[in-house]
């Protein structure tokens, strides 16, 4: 059996004050006394909340700031250079930086260890965005740990998560006696009382104004009654609103004339001295305002100490306090929690029933076993990725914002293939045969019908997949390991040996067929042709060669990760492509030649997914500078995309001002970036990307410099470009399979099912 030895568990950290420090210490805790030499073995990675972090103990060996995206990255370094062996994270929304936390995607993808994350909240009504991280948080773990039942139905039916994936813990609670601390409430002066207790951080949403309005309703009955308000207000209310919250209560404390039966303790506790408190209150009581709340860990203190507790009912009292553990009141019902607050305080019999059951049923609950479970399925997680790569499973992940696309149609592209391959150019929307078929567009032309099998799973296209396979086949040479380019109509070579560039689209494109092929006969066909030509590119001095052969074999690693060949020459094409990078003098130039050409985006492309799964951090970072650069380089002052043109290209001389609207702007230009960005997308998860991408596609679609639409929605066809004169009619293959790649690619990354129209 494959035992945990070591573990890092990642979330907010005490002495940070907020619920889930607390829970993250006291896991750590429980889990030191099942790890062999825990000084070593088991570490803390801190959130931090505030610039200058917080005095922490020695179990916490790094600190991320939330809002700075490289922390998450060199983070993960960390970890994977202290070869942990599974890490544990925290997610709420609210303790990561970015849009919905989104920067705990920088973490989570760059980790090379299984992971466990532990949801402390999971919404019924997420928004768009909530929803996508919950759902790549559940690609990139092994489990996701919900601390309610209810919560494990939400996550299958409004997040669409594998019930395998999900597993019930319990929120941990300390093991202590079923007594009351009599000797506690002599020293706060409160043995003749009748207590009743609140405790945690104050925010708006924990209902204290209704428990506040029932107090009149409770004196009447039982006037020594004193109810204490045991917390600080919430750091970030704080820093939002200064401590007007609080101050709020105040004064409805004044209005109501209750002053002498409120006692707000405005500080925050330790653990003996909370379970102090809990122990010494008559009814104990949460009166949160919504019911969209999965878990609270005052409330399961409460219980499994043995408190009488009375609460609203949202999904975690409902579900804990079931059987008779507590009792539950309407939200936003002051005269029925005073009602069952009173019944409670005039009946002791039934009070100490309900204290049994709750602390009955707390032992459950107490850490050390919470820590077992873990320790548990940490070693199931372990096991479950003994014979596969950690990112393998999360390679497409599932995206789903509402953003509406075009319907995918291939109709165009049908008419420019026969039985040989797809011809290079068109007059018009006519396939003109004069200049006959190349390597080049076969290879595009292969990625459109692959990744259209694969997202659709539509077995009409196979033949067109056999079709532009079968091209790649008869144009590789075997004797000198290339493949050829040109044929003329008449299917004669017109070459013995292609460009660099067409051998590296070729694999490029063999790379995508072996990904999503349909059956093993074509994958196997597609690995023979992609091994045969994979040894002549350690030979090649083009860049893009390098970035597209580069990027066919991240494709044909998604399915033979184990090939050492293919990562040594992946390794190899990848750090002659960053050296160039690295090379360059330090200025605001930040490319790795003096001219901008074309297919720019695939060399950062290339970059980023090297970068992730060699890995190589500085690999990675130096894509995603380059392609911001890029990106920057062919924004217009109104913000559409200005694609480098091929008339005269982009000099490192020519002053930014000189582009503007520099033709002939190619569809490849826009497709290359287009896949930069949904992969910069994928590493990142940082919406801007998506954005990004969207900007791209646009311009296929009017918005670039001369407001002229360029793809045609009715046949899948694409014009030639912009020039300065106009929009280039002809509709050749280059054009249109990068407009139909684009499009498949966006559909992809928001996850939408791709619409065809036939």
């Amino acid at each position: 059996m494959h035992k945990t030895k070591k573990i890092a568990v990642i979330g907010n950290y005490a002495p940070r004050q907020c619920g889930i420090a607390t829970f993250t210490t006291d896991l750590c805790d429980a889990l030191s006394r099942h790890i062999h030499n825990a000084d070593e073995n088991l570490i803390a990675i801190a959130m931090d909340d505030i610039a200058e972090g917080y005095d922490y103990p020695e179990r916490v060996k790094f600190q991320i700031r939330a809002h700075l995206q490289p922390d998450y990255v060199r983070a993960a370094e960390f970890v994977n250079f202290h070869k942990f062996d599974v890490a544990i994270l925290q997610h709420e929304f609210g303790i990561y930086g970015g849009k919905n936390g989104a920067h705990v995607m920088h973490l989570m993808q760059n980790l090379r260890m299984p992971i466990i994350t532990v949801l402390h909240t999971v919404l019924s009504e997420p928004s768009d965005g909530q929803r996508i991280i919950i759902q790549e948080l559940a690609k990139y773990s092994e489990f996701l740990v919900v601390m309610a039942h209810h919560a494990k139905t939400l996550l299958q039916e409004g997040y669409g998560i594998d019930e395998r994936k999900i597993i019930f813990i319990p929120h941990g609670i300390p093991d202590v006696p079923f007594k009351r601390a009599d000797s506690f409430r002599q020293k706060l002066g409160i043995e003749d009382k009748k207590v009743l207790l609140t405790f945690g951080l104050l925010s708006p949403g924990k209902g204290l104004e209704t428990m506040l309005n029932a107090m009149p309703g409770i004196i009447a009955e039982h006037p020594e009654v004193l109810y204490i308000v045991l917390g600080k207000t919430h750091p970030h209310v704080i820093g939002e609103s200064g401590d007007s919250y609080r101050q709020a209560l105040y004064q409805q404390v004044r209005q109501l004339k209750i002053n002498k039966h409120v006692l707000f303790e405005n500080r925050f506790v330790d653990l003996d001295t909370l379970t102090q408190y809990i122990r010494s209150a008559d009814v104990y009581v949460t009166p949160y305002v919504s019911e969209d709340q999965i878990v609270s860990g005052t409330l399961a203190y409460a219980v499994g100490i043995g408190a009488v507790t009375v609460s609203t009912p949202y999904w975690y009292a409902k579900e804990l306090l079931a059987e008779g553990r507590g009792r539950l009141v309407p939200f936003a019902d002051s005269k029925a929690m005073a009602q069952e607050i009173n019944n409670l305080l005039g009946r002791a019999d039934v009070a100490l029933i309900m204290r049994k059951k709750g602390y009955q049923h707390g032992r459950s609950m107490i850490w050390s076993k919470v820590a077992e479970d873990y320790i548990e399925h940490a070693a199931k997680a372990m096991r479950r990725t003994l014979d596969r790569p950690i990112p393998q499973y999360v390679e497409r992940p599932d995206i789903r914002i509402i953003k509406e696309l075009p319907d995918f149609n291939l109709q165009h592209m049908q008419v420019m293939t026969d039985d040989t391959g797809i011809l290079q150019h068109a007059k018009y929307s006519i396939p003109d045969r004069t200049h006959g078929y190349c390597v080049d567009d076969n290879a595009r032309a292969l990625i459109v019908v692959s990744k259209y099998y694969w997202l659709r799973k539509d077995k009409s296209i196979i033949p067109l997949i056999q079709t532009y396979l079968s091209f790649l086949h008869y144009s590789f040479n075997p004797e000198n390991g290339r493949f050829r380019n040109f044929m003329s109509y008449d299917r004669r070579w017109l070459e013995e040996l292609g460009s660099e560039d067409s051998h590296g689209r070729s694999l490029w494109g063999l790379g995508i067929a072996i990904q999503c092929a349909p059956n093993d006969a074509i994958r196997d066909m597609a690995v023979g042709l992609f091994l045969g030509g994979l040894k002549a590119v350690e030979t090649f001095t083009s860049p893009r060669a390098w970035a597209f052969a580069s990027v066919g074999l991240h494709a044909y690693m998604s399915r033979f990760g184990g090939d050492v060949n293919a990562r040594r020459v992946r390794t190899q094409l990848s750090e002659k492509l960053v050296s160039l990078f690295k090379n360059r003098p330090l200025d605001d130039w930040q490319w790795c030649e003096d001219t901008v050409t074309y297919a720019n985006a695939k060399l950062p492309h290339a970059l980023i997914l090297a970068g992730q799964w060699i890995p190589d951090v500085q690999m990675y970072e130096k894509g995603i500078d380059a392609l911001r650069w890029l990106l920057d380089k062919q924004t217009a002052g109104d913000g559409h995309l200005s694609i480098i043109g091929n008339a005269n290209w982009c000099k490192k001389e020519d002053k930014k001002e000189d582009k503007t609207a520099t033709f002939d702007q190619q569809p490849l230009e826009a497709m290359s970036l287009i896949d930069a960005c949904a992969e910069a997308f994928r590493a990142t998860g940082d919406m801007k990307w998506l954005e990004e991408g969207h900007r791209c596609l646009g311009w296929f679609m009017g918005h670039n410099d001369l407001n002229k639409q360029i793809c045609v929605f009715n046949t899948g066809g694409c014009c030639d470009g912009l020039e300065a004169t106009g929009v280039n009619a002809n509709q050749g293959a280059e054009s249109t399979l990068s407009w139909l790649i684009s499009l498949l690619t966006m559909y992809e990354i928001l996850g939408q099912k791709v619409l065809v129209n036939k």
